[in-house]
């Protein structure tokens, strides 16, 4: 007779993916509480912190949309997008290949990075951004932790997807 396994054991099965969020979770939620107790709301230019002239500054910004400010002031929107994908991930876990550590790292990124923007979006009706690059004339989006997360996470994910055998069709 088959048991099934425990709550905890199902959760212990993603352990990769519960660490890797919760610690960017609390590393993106660290470092906006850092910045918005060290800079006013939009502290941009030279109200901002210069870490390299030229280079890299910390400012603190307020950005309602998503990357690159794409649909700006449709933060409730991008709310229920960011819900709406942490469900499908969770529906969607085993197609996901899940069962395995690096999908887990992947989307472990990426969920953590999510409920860092989206813990934002429900308690300022933003998001936190400080990380701001300048190459030359050309001024990166600003961005934060989460947003560094959720990048490298789906990036990875793709990657090692790429490299994954093609599934093999069955003549039924």
């Amino acid at each position: 007779m088959a048991t099934t396994p425990s709550s905890l054991q199902r959760a212990l099965a993603y352990r990769w993916l519960w660490s890797f969020a919760l610690v960017v979770f609390i590393a993106d939620q660290l470092s906006k509480l850092w910045i918005t107790n060290r800079l006013a709301l939009n502290s941009y230019g030279p109200r901002g912190l210069t870490i390299f002239p030229g280079f890299f500054n910390l400012v603190h910004v307020g950005n309602t949309g998503a990357a690159w400010s794409m649909f700006s002031g449709r933060s409730t929107l991008l709310a229920l997008l960011a819900l709406g994908t942490l469900v499908a991930i969770f529906f969607w876990r085993k197609h996901l290949g899940l069962h395995q550590t690096v999908p887990q790292i992947c989307f472990g990124l990426l969920c953590g990075g999510t409920v860092g923007n989206l813990a934002d979006r429900l308690r300022h009706g933003h998001v936190t951004d400080f990380l701001d690059f300048h190459f030359g004339d050309y001024v990166f989006p600003t961005f934060n932790v989460a947003d560094s997360a959720i990048c490298v996470g789906v990036f990875s994910y793709i990657l090692w997807s790429l490299q994954q055998p093609a599934p093999v069709e069955s003549n039924k």
